[in-house]
């Protein structure tokens, strides 16, 4: 993967330990490739950019106010319930993706965040008994393109300042 992390107009507003999450996950990538023994499962390879990508988002929703400093700092807030374009009706006084959607003028962001949330962490991170969710090398790679994709469109259409 040839990707200069510390080029993307976001680099310096993560904090350190979400730049080294990501920067582990670059690395993970490219040097599990170069190896003789090969996996069943290589989402171990995305797991810290997942990570990064909660921080990044958890960060974003505090800076545009979207959450509040005791959700940020907290141990409940949830970033896949908040994001979930499907929530309860009950539940929509939590919902971020209803913020973006107003903040953007439109679904086109939120529903590119849920879905790289969707996709690059849950499917990863849970196991369903009549579901595939082995992920191979090459799916490893792009779900980390997917999420620096995400990154970068989420910070310019955001129009967050650093």
């Amino acid at each position: 993967m040839d990707v200069n992390l510390e080029e993307k107009i976001w680099w310096r507003y993560l904090h350190e330990d979400l730049q080294e999450l990501l920067k582990e996950s670059v690395k993970l990538y490219n040097n599990v490739g170069t190896w003789q023994e090969r996996f069943h499962d290589y989402s171990f390879v995305v797991f810290p950019a997942a990570k990064a990508y909660e921080g990044f988002l958890k960060k974003v929703f505090l800076d545009l106010g979207f959450i509040t400093h005791e959700d940020f700092y907290g141990k409940h807030f949830r970033v896949g319930k908040a994001l979930n374009p499907s929530l309860d009706k009950e539940f929509r006084h939590e919902s971020v993706y209803d913020k973006i959607v107003q903040f953007c003028h439109g679904p086109k962001l939120a529903d590119s965040m849920w879905e790289t949330w969707k996709s690059s962490r849950n499917l990863l991170f849970h196991w369903f008994p009549e579901e595939r969710n082995v992920v191979s090398y090459e799916e490893a790679g792009k779900n980390i393109e997917l999420i620096l994709d995400t990154m970068d469109k989420t910070f310019r259409e955001c129009k967050i300042t650093q």
